[in-house]
């Protein structure tokens, strides 16, 4: 399994970022995608995932805000961050399991590398 995360960049408080995670050795038939991020001097945090049925849950600090989605037939997941703020600067990281759902970094089992987002106020 590879994961690839990217699309992160600086932005100003107000604007939009997507990021994209493009997914290997696995089916989003059986495994959930999620994002987490993680802030410097902070614990990594649950931010968004869509399961395999196609069910999707978000942090209460990003809800309404950012939106989570997935093409199948390209294997990727994104994440659309809209008005976003300087407390939404972290490294993100898309993460996936196989079966069931959950919010704690450590029920995943796979890692891609983190793309970085920083909004300036």
């Amino acid at each position: 399994v590879q994961l690839q995360a990217c699309g992160g960049g600086l932005v100003q408080t107000g604007y939009s970022l997507r990021l994209a995670c493009a997914a290997s050795g696995l089916s989003f038939s059986t495994n959930v995608m999620a994002w987490f991020r993680q802030a410097p001097g902070k614990e990594r945090e649950f931010v968004a995932a869509v399961t395999w049925t196609g069910t999707k849950d978000y942090a209460d600090s990003v809800r309404g805000r950012f939106t989570i989605s997935r093409d199948v037939a390209k294997n990727t997941v994104y994440l659309q961050m809209n008005s976003l703020e300087p407390e939404d600067t972290a490294n993100y990281y898309c993460a996936t399991r196989r079966g069931y759902y959950y919010t704690r970094e450590m029920q995943y089992d796979y890692w891609g590398q983190g793309t970085q987002v920083t909004v300036s106020s």
